[in-house]
């Protein structure tokens, strides 16, 4: 396995431990005025962000096995701006429901 495929895989994992973990305590126990708290919902806000409009359009299901290392990373950064408060989730969402005619 080389070097990429290896760190993209350990940068995937950290995406899915943030996405399935993470926010969904933080949404239930810390901010209950997020918009979302199941793992799915953060999961479709993160990819939709990253690909600019519904993740499926552009990547393979299931979609964390299809990310590459650059996807990978910035879906990392934004849960973890989504952690930190410097990424607004309640317009992420509204946007990812916008792109999927839903708002």
């Amino acid at each position: 396995m080389n070097e990429e495929i290896k760190e993209t895989q350990d940068i995937i994992q950290v995406y899915m431990h943030l996405t399935k973990k993470v926010l969904p305590f933080l949404a239930k126990k810390k901010s209950p005025d997020w918009p979302v708290y199941e793992d799915h919902c953060f999961q479709r806000i993160v990819l939709d962000t990253i690909c600019g409009s519904v993740w499926y359009e552009h990547l393979k299901r299931p979609a964390y096995e299809n990310l590459t290392n650059e996807q990978a990373k910035l879906a990392v950064d934004l849960c973890e701006g989504i952690v930190n408060g410097k990424a607004n989730l309640i317009q992420l969402n509204q946007q990812s429901l916008s792109w999927r005619g839903k708002l």
